[in-house]
């Protein structure tokens, strides 16, 4: 917990504070008085589980749904069969959506079984006036929903959930708050995920996220600073540094920051040994950052930069400001500056108008570049945005043929360079011990690749020296050198 503050303490007969996050703690003082009474009633300690979907972002915002749970009385399960349920949704594709109303048609039978369970639905789908009026037509014993830019009410929220048999429904239009210091539990001990700013302004046409997420708004350097000094010394030695578009943090800041700037300051931050970011946007990614990136010792050789379409006709159309010639002519950029960085990618195949010569252009930059990864997408529309009321919807089978096309040449090339660190030693952060492989354990190099070799748990969190000595295309088998 980042303000240590003992619940049990506080006095909670009087009216709550306005000023958050006083507010939040208060509420969790008082969620923690109905918790103490449900254990009475249980006889155990109650339990809560979340189930994330989507990005980072979602994972890190999961991280703070946890930390609540946990501070007011929770503690976790590894089922959904647990007192009290909450999905962290994602809506950027039709499928994230589709996965939780099949999770909640189970759920609708678990509660049967266990009238008190709590249900719980937050996160970027809850944005969508539509799923509001479903949920509540067809799944009314879902107990809380809240969206994305009132995630740090959760406690007030819960609070309200516990005390009524009436759904809580809190859904906001857009919000410019950020509040800090409240609880938090990390997944992992070693890294974590920073929140450096939230929302987006780019609104490509394909894209819901600034309908859900809302306009951009740069957290304070000087808090980001804090938070990963704070994680520094309780043992994480990697951060990664999360926005939409993080290469136009601060731009709304006054004064302004630059992203370059930000990124000098963490790398000087004792105990943080490597420091990730995701996601760059093309347009925004200045000489200085590259130079930046270029002269590091911390920051991890690999830039995840979207291109989404080859054709700079398509890219046009996607809303994206750059096009094929300006993207290549970054890529040398950042080649020249970090001749070994990994490249990574997302590709959207068959946006709307998506002719044959378009996918081939597409190709061009995919065998011109040779990207050490992409994630690889089928277009999905998305009701709201400009690209779902465009004509020229491409057929499903040809869309199905060229994403066929797409992703074995991605697949060859990305073992292709994989292969050239054949034989190297480099180092690697020890995230696991290997749940399939007795007397494994398992990290990744600076590139985002994995590696397993022989170790002990007593290595996760550190960095070790492991020569490289099998690939598998995606993934090393390696030998610790001593």
């Amino acid at each position: 917990m980042y303000q240590e503050i003992e619940l049990d303490q506080m006095d909670v007969r009087q009216e709550p504070p306005l000023e958050e996050p006083g507010r939040q703690y208060y509420f969790m003082a008082k969620c923690r008085q109905l918790l103490q009474a449900m254990e009475a009633e249980l006889g155990r300690k109650p339990t809560f589980f979340v189930q994330t979907f989507g990005c980072q972002m979602n994972a890190r915002d999961s991280e703070k749904l946890s930390g609540i749970l946990k501070a007011v009385g929770y503690v976790p399960a590894d089922s959904e069969e647990a007192d009290f349920v909450i999905y962290n949704t994602c809506t950027v594709r039709e499928n994230a959506n589709n996965k939780v109303w099949g999770r909640l048609g189970y759920l609708n039978a678990a509660k049967k079984r266990n009238p008190h369970r709590k249900i719980a639905l937050c996160g970027c789908m809850m944005q969508e006036p539509e799923v509001i009026e479903r949920i509540q037509k067809s799944y009314p014993f879902v107990n809380l929903v809240f969206g994305t830019h009132n995630i740090y009410k959760f406690a007030e929220l819960l609070f309200l959930a516990l005390q009524q048999q009436d759904a809580v429904i809190d859904i906001w239009k857009d919000t410019d708050r950020i509040v800090e210091d409240l609880p938090m539990e990390r997944k992992y001990s070693f890294k974590s995920g920073v929140n450096i700013m939230f929302g987006c302004n780019n609104f490509c046409s394909y894209c819901i996220v600034p309908y859900v997420r809302g306009r951009e708004r740069s957290r304070r350097p000087e808090d980001i600073v804090r938070e990963i000094r704070r994680l520094a010394a309780d043992g994480v030695a990697e951060v990664m540094l999360l926005g939409q578009n993080v290469n136009s943090y601060g731009k709304n800041l006054e004064p302004p920051v630059r992203f370059a700037d930000l990124l000098r300051e963490v790398e000087q931050i004792e105990g943080i040994s490597r420091i990730r970011f995701m996601t760059s946007h093309p347009k925004d990614l200045s000489d200085e950052l590259i130079e930046v990136m270029g002269a590091s010792s911390k920051i991890c050789k690999h830039l995840h930069l979207p291109l989404q379409s080859g054709s700079s006709r398509i890219l046009k159309q996607m809303n994206r400001r750059y096009d094929k010639e300006q993207y290549l002519s970054l890529v040398e950029k950042i080649r020249a500056a970090v001749p070994d960085i990994a490249l990574t990618t997302d590709i959207i195949v068959g946006f709307p108008g998506e002719t044959e010569e378009d996918f081939q252009e597409t190709m061009d930059v995919v065998y011109r570049v040779g990207y050490d990864s992409a994630f690889t997408f089928i277009y999905s529309k998305r009701t709201g945005t400009p690209a779902a009321a465009m004509e020229q919807q491409v057929p499903e089978d040809v869309v199905k043929e060229r994403f066929d096309r797409l992703l074995t040449e991605v697949q060859r090339i990305a073992a292709q360079k994989a292969e050239r660190l054949m034989g190297r030693t480099e180092a690697v952060l020890v995230e696991e011990v290997n749940a399939r492989a007795s007397g494994l354990v398992t990290g990744r190099l600076s590139n985002n690749l994995i590696v397993h070799f022989p170790g002990t748990e007593d290595l996760i969190g550190k960095l070790v020296n492991v020569k490289l000595k099998e690939c598998k295309g995606f993934y090393f088998f390696g030998e610790a050198v001593r």
